[in-house]
């Protein structure tokens, strides 16, 4: 299995999908969610979870910041702005709770990259799986990854890199 992404080009996500791309929602949490397709999944495959997260964050924030989660996908992708344009999309709580947003339902959405000190890398990574995880929207990193363990099929992942505003 692999996963693609038309906004990931030579290693950098496209500046829409982020902190130069002008569309915000909720005090400059820009929302544009990338689009991906997922190859090849293994034979078996219910449904997919998706997790799209900052590993470089822990030197500012402290922990790996969580962008974006998506619970229960059954297509083999999401198109451009899917976060805000597909109805039924289950997400979960990003990091900006309770950081900005302090309502977990406000802040289960795409939240793009934004890197505060330096070029960061944002992993966006799809775990096939062999059931649909029981999750309502405003579900937490955690809670997703307990109702997945042990149904895991296979799982890919792409990395993109984004730099500050100031460090275009």
């Amino acid at each position: 299995m692999r996963v693609e992404s038309d906004a990931i080009v030579d290693g950098w996500i496209a500046d829409r999908f982020g902190g130069r791309g002008g569309e915000s929602i909720e005090e400059r949490i820009f929302s544009r969610s990338i689009p991906f397709r997922i190859v090849d999944a293994p034979e078996g495959t219910v449904s997919y979870a998706v997790v799209f997260d900052d590993p470089d964050a822990v030197g500012p924030q402290g922990f790996v910041w969580i962008h974006w989660t998506v619970s229960g996908l059954m297509t083999d992708g999401l198109p451009e702005n899917a976060s805000r344009d597909v109805p039924g999309l289950v997400q979960g709580c990003t990091s900006w709770y309770p950081k900005r947003l302090n309502d977990r339902l406000r802040c289960s959405f795409y939240g793009g990259p934004n890197p505060p000190d330096k070029v960061h890398n944002y992993v966006l990574k799809v775990y096939a799986l062999d059931l649909v995880p029981d999750l309502e929207t405003g579900f937490m990193h955690d809670e997703l990854m307990a109702a997945i363990e042990g149904h895991v099929l296979e799982q890919a992942s792409v990395t993109g890199k984004y730099a500050p505003r100031e460090k275009q």
